[in-house]
């Protein structure tokens, strides 16, 4: 799968991680593909919730499930500006998405490569497709910012 194929749609949810700035959640952004057409998007919501569950991969999920009525999403691809923790990658799993495209490696808490890899172990009754590093720097430079302001108190 050529990597250049999602540099628009990961600019999409690079534009989405930037909401979640507004109201003090960690910038992530995603979005999901039908067709190479986006149909939803979202970023975390966390803070904004009070719900440690409100990543922006969990919300996409729920609203496409919502939109789909089913919990069935093989068609979909999802693209989003970190590599997914344990929590997403399991639900994008169950939720039997076919591709994932990710920009930034987590190296503290990525389940996609980084610490384990959930989306391609053989063991497991789903693989998903996985593209990463697509537009890494830049998805990578609006988390350091972040951390970098909240560590100094702005």
């Amino acid at each position: 799968m050529d990597p250049e194929r999602y540099l628009d749609p990961m600019g999409e949810a690079i534009n989405e991680a930037s909401k979640a700035l507004v109201h003090g959640d960690v910038p992530v952004g995603a979005v999901a593909l039908l067709d190479d057409k986006i149909i939803a998007r979202r970023h975390n919501e966390r803070e904004m919730r009070q719900n440690p569950i409100s990543h922006a991969e969990i919300l996409l999920l729920e609203e496409l499930s919502g939109s789909f009525a089913s919990w069935r999403l093989e068609e979909i691809t999802v693209v989003v500006t970190l590599e997914p923790c344990f929590m997403c990658c399991g639900a994008l799993m169950a939720a039997r998405v076919k591709r994932l495209v990710f920009g930034a490696f987590d190296q503290s808490g990525g389940a996609c490569g980084s610490l384990y890899n959930l989306c391609c172990d053989p063991r497991l009754n789903h693989e998903i497709e996985l593209i990463s590093g697509v537009r890494e720097l830049e998805c990578s430079a609006i988390l350091t910012d972040f951390f970098q302001k909240r560590r100094l108190g702005c």
